[in-house]
């Protein structure tokens, strides 16, 4: 086993892992940067140290000084969390060259998954449905005219070198095309550093569901079973729950088997989520394969009772799975909120400022994986989430119960948050029946909020933009299909082109 894992990360996430370290009593070593000098997560490891100046280029994606420093320390093994550089096949591959462990997949792996039309490529190859498209980045646009008239209309363009809905454009007609072509790629351009985009045909008001796969380097694979992630701002989940009231029995194990074969497909090792769209009939298709530790992963855990992050520690070791399919079954529902510092009125603008009060909610079925406590100050530097707010209940109407008690319970002031988002969530006709798809928040939520906030939200990201100029120019939107959760900006990129 391991004697000390560097964590290449921070908040909740760090704290997290941290906490895996201290229960497999393996020391935990946590790197900050200068935003990050008096963040929770430097003072729950065992050990911390500055790894840059406050920009997420210069600290949390400097790989190589990263690198440099596990082994000063005497780090055996580094945890990426999520974000980052969890999914950078470039540090992965710097880090196996080194001889430090990579808790997570095989750089090979996550180069082929990572690349969106030859994951296509390898999904329909290997039996997994996937949405009828291209299986190569458009050349032109007369070649996306042809591709969308064989399709068939309506289609959407996406971004072969990323997610997180950048260079994703719909497109209901031929006459939309052209302009959204070209959208799509100057904003893929700017978001990742690749123009390259692909058509596929679009599902219509689909559902968000993803299955939880873990493997072995011994050639063992299980499945943790499905969550729902169809509660969506931006094309960013924000409420997730295991398992997805919509999905039955029958739809639960032809979805499972694909995820198997998915994970099969690339040789995949450690813990990875397959995403798929479901359409209203229940039909299914491969959307992308997030190489990594989820976001999400306490509500599988909730319902499993496996830790899937000691998990990932042991087969990064050479372990076996502790487990085999056998022996999993799905106890209870749980549904997890992603607590952001954000104003919920102002098009879910970031709220900066130094957290003052925090008093968590406690009670029967609650889990709080925490980022932030009164000592901590979102920045202007990373993602704004503040914790995850996890609910598990023996039913389904059980944990949103006690989701609903625990968002009147906790408080956090200094700081702006989305719980008033969530109290109108669990209590709308379509979530509690779970009818609900990717289009909720556009749909139903996002009506309520009066235009005069609306228009000064243009003006806000106007200005943001100017001051956070030189920021963007110093390439803290760079590159990858890597780069997730955590940009510093990410949410500017996601309002303002």
């Amino acid at each position: 086993m391991f004697k000390k894992i560097l964590i290449a990360n921070r908040g909740e996430i760090a704290v997290r892992i941290a906490r895996a370290c201290k229960e497999l009593k393996i020391k935990s070593a946590a790197i900050y940067s200068e935003a990050d000098k008096n963040s929770l997560h430097i003072r729950y490891a065992d050990e911390a140290y500055f790894i840059g100046p406050s920009p997420a280029s210069e600290s949390y994606l400097n790989y190589p000084k990263i690198i440099e420093l596990a082994q000063k320390i005497g780090a055996d093994a580094i945890h990426p969390g999520y974000g980052f550089l969890a999914e950078n096949s470039e540090f992965i591959s710097a880090a196996e060259k080194s001889g430090i462990t990579f808790i997570g997949p095989s750089s090979k792996s996550v180069e082929l998954m990572g690349e969106k039309t030859a994951a296509r490529a390898l999904m329909k190859k290997n039996n997994v449905p996937v949405v009828p498209g291209i299986e190569k980045p458009l050349t032109d646009i007369e070649e996306a005219k042809s591709a969308a008239k064989i399709i068939g209309y309506p289609v959407i363009l996406k971004a072969s070198a990323g997610g997180g809905g950048k260079g994703m454009r719909k497109v209901f007609n031929e006459n939309e095309l052209q302009q959204a072509f070209e959208r799509a790629k100057n904003e893929a351009l700017k978001a990742f550093g690749n123009s390259d985009v692909y058509l596929e045909k679009l599902i219509d008001d689909p559902k968000h569901i993803e299955v939880q796969i873990i493997g072995d380097k011994h050639g063992n694979y299980a499945h943790l079973f499905e969550r729902e992630c169809s509660v969506q701002r931006r094309h960013q989940k924000v409420i997730e729950e295991a398992p997805s009231a919509f999905v039955d029995e029958i739809t639960r194990r032809k979805i499972t088997d694909a995820a198997i074969n998915a994970a099969k497909a690339c040789n995949y090792y450690n813990a990875g989520t397959v995403e798929f769209l479901m359409d209203k009939n229940k039909n299914f298709y491969f959307l992308e394969m997030n190489t990594r530790l989820q976001v999400e992963h306490p509500v599988t855990e909730l319902i499993t009772g496996i830790d899937l992050v000691k998990e990932q520690i042991n087969i990064a070791a050479g372990n076996k799975l502790s487990f085999d399919q056998s022996h999993l079954q799905i106890n209870g529902h749980a549904i997890e909120c992603r607590i952001y510092a954000e104003d919920v009125d102002n098009n879910f603008a970031p709220s900066i400022g130094k957290i003052l009060h925090h008093k968590p909610p406690l009670g029967p079925g609650i889990r709080l994986d925490p980022g932030i406590d009164a000592a901590s100050e979102v920045t202007i530097y990373y993602d704004p989430m503040l914790s995850k707010l996890a609910a598990w209940g023996k039913n389904r109407e059980e944990a949103i119960e006690r989701m609903r008690r625990a968002l009147g319970e906790y408080q956090i002031s200094g700081v702006i948050t989305n719980i008033p988002a969530f109290n109108w969530v669990f209590n709308q006709p379509s979530f509690i029946d779970g009818t609900f798809t990717i289009n909720f928040i556009e749909k139903e939520f996002m009506p309520l909020i009066p235009d005069k906030w609306k228009e000064q939200t243009e003006q806000n990201y106007e200005i943001i933009a100017a001051i956070f100029g030189a920021l963007i120019k110093n390439e803290l939107i760079r590159l990858s299909p890597v780069y997730n959760n955590h940009q510093s900006d990410k949410w500017l990129s996601q309002n303002y082109e």
